[in-house]
């Protein structure tokens, strides 16, 4: 009897090792997989959406838009084609969120650094005061990596449109006159369909390491 089971030890060990296999592929096959949603207009706080485009249920995406970078480049929909990207609205001379939001897509540029499918941009709020030249002095304080983040200036209502009726991520009043001013510590992360998947309090950290979350799980999306 001893001699029966000795024979046939090593085949009951893999046996059960190739039971215990796939148990383990069956549950991974079963759980559900992790998908970002996308998001629509009709998805946010109405007070965060233009009532014209309030009601859009499907096929939403950033509109198009040219702007001046930090270096003095014309920045189109073109520099982010098959990239995702991160975006967000500062000013240079912000003394209250915008610091915190800076260093939180610092953050952010250090931890995608090596990751080229990925691009940060920050749209100035003050455009009349965000000169060039004076995003270039913020740029150099900031550590920013040109090949990375792009800070764009440029025409007001362009920009305000842009965070009313494209990123959703301010309160829709105002048309970007002269005395219209925007102030918002949303993140928004878009994927390379221009589609919104995600939005992030950017005076957080906890909420940057929920976006690298999402990122991820963004990416694993195009890989399958």
């Amino acid at each position: 009897m001893r001699s029966f089971f000795a024979k046939y030890k090593l085949f009951g060990i893999t046996l059960l090792g190739l039971s215990a296999v796939i148990v383990i592929l069956f549950y991974r096959a079963l759980q559900p997989k992790k998908v970002l949603p996308v998001y629509q207009p009709a998805d946010f706080d109405p007070e965060l959406v233009d009532p014209e485009i309030g009601y859009v249920k499907k096929y939403h995406t950033v509109a198009d838009f040219s702007l001046l970078n930090q270096n003095g480049d014309t920045i189109t929909q073109a520099d982010f084609a098959g990239k995702i990207y991160i975006a967000d609205f500062f000013f240079t001379t912000c003394p209250s969120i915008c610091p915190i939001m800076t260093d939180n897509m610092a953050y952010l540029q250090a931890e995608l650094m090596e990751d080229p499918e990925v691009l940060l941009l920050s749209h100035s709020v003050t455009p009349g005061i965000d000169s060039v030249p004076q995003l270039k002095k913020y740029a150099l304080e900031k550590g920013v990596v040109d090949a990375k983040w792009n800070l764009v200036t440029g025409d007001k209502k362009q920009i305000y449109a842009l965070a009313r009726r494209s990123y959703m991520a301010v309160k829709s009043d105002g048309d970007g006159g002269p005395y219209d001013m925007i102030h918002t510590e949303n993140f928004i992360l878009v994927d390379k369909e221009r589609r919104i998947r995600g939005t992030y309090d950017g005076t957080k950290r906890e909420d940057m390491d929920r976006l690298l979350e999402d990122l991820a799980i963004l990416k694993q999306e195009y890989r399958e």
